[in-house]
């Protein structure tokens, strides 16, 4: 590794740990998977977290416990016996430009999934190769083979709404949210939960917003203005060369950075507190 890699590596390493706390968490959607304790209810309550994880940070957590509670004590429980009845009780719910119908298909799928393979990690690992790059082909592999599960369960169109929940590589999309939920799922430390055991972490992609990539920027991990997949890709390989075992071990505490601490970007004077403060100032 070269001497500025070895530089970045030590400010990334202090980034964590100042950053990657339990007790940090909050406002982060990742907080309402530690609502429950039971790995199934962690998996459903982490994949609606992520699905929702746009917009304002206020309005995810009013949003998210809102939904949640709605299901009770059981997100497992209520995907596996999702009816009409439940999808009468979302009709009012909303989010944004998602509405309790698009959550309801969304449901309705996650009980096709559940009820033939158990989990929704058991449905990804039927498109995943550990012998791949990266997890882009299974995340691929995987939002491809639910939406045809939809459109045969449903015998219709899949709707824009859905379309958004479960956003497709191949048409585009960096799936920041789908990606922050394979961090959650995958990774296990202080932060995250862990609780997948079949996808190796050297896989996953930094999931990238416009925040991180500005961040990123900032750090010369690459420099486009645009936020796709294969700028994520980008990323995570500049991660990778500093940490190849754990590519997207920094995430949450680089993202910390722009919600605990209300960076823009911009130098200002509480800037020199910050452990990015030398990268920062020499722009």
């Amino acid at each position: 590794m070269t001497k500025k890699g070895l530089q970045l590596r030590d400010i990334l390493e202090r980034l964590y740990g100042r950053y990657n706390r339990r007790e940090l968490i909050k406002p982060d959607p990742l907080q309402f998977v530690y609502q429950y304790t039971q790995p199934a209810d962690m998996e459903i309550a982490g994949f609606l977290a992520a699905a929702l994880a746009y917009g304002r940070v206020q309005q995810i957590e009013k949003s998210l416990t809102n939904l949640l509670g709605r299901m009770r004590d059981s997100p497992y429980g209520f995907t596996l016996r999702f009816d009409k009845k439940s999808r009468a009780r979302l009709k009012d719910f909303k989010h944004r430009f998602t509405t309790g119908e698009d959550i309801s298909d969304l449901l309705m799928l996650l009980r096709e999934v559940l009820k033939r393979y158990g989990s929704i990690e058991s449905v990804f690992v039927r498109g995943y190769n550990a012998a791949d790059k990266n997890i882009i082909a299974a995340l691929s592999n995987f939002c491809d083979s639910l939406l045809d599960m939809y459109t045969k369960t449903s015998k219709g169109n899949v709707t824009k709404g859905l379309n958004y929940l479960l956003p497709r590589p191949a048409a585009g999309s960096a799936c920041k949210r789908l990606n922050l939920f394979l961090r959650w799922m995958v990774r296990h430390d202080r932060v995250d939960a862990g609780i997948w055991k079949s996808i190796d972490k050297a896989k996953l992609i930094v999931p990238v917003d416009v925040h991180m990539g500005r961040l990123c920027r900032i750090l010369k991990l690459y420099d486009h203005r645009t936020a796709s997949l294969s700028a994520a890709a980008e990323i995570t390989a500049s991660f990778a060369r500093i940490e190849p075992a754990d590519p997207v071990k920094y995430d949450f505490a680089l993202s910390r950075i722009g919600i605990v601490d209300n960076c823009t970007g911009r130098l200002r004077p509480e800037c020199e507190a910050c452990e990015l403060f030398a990268i920062c100032s020499q722009r």
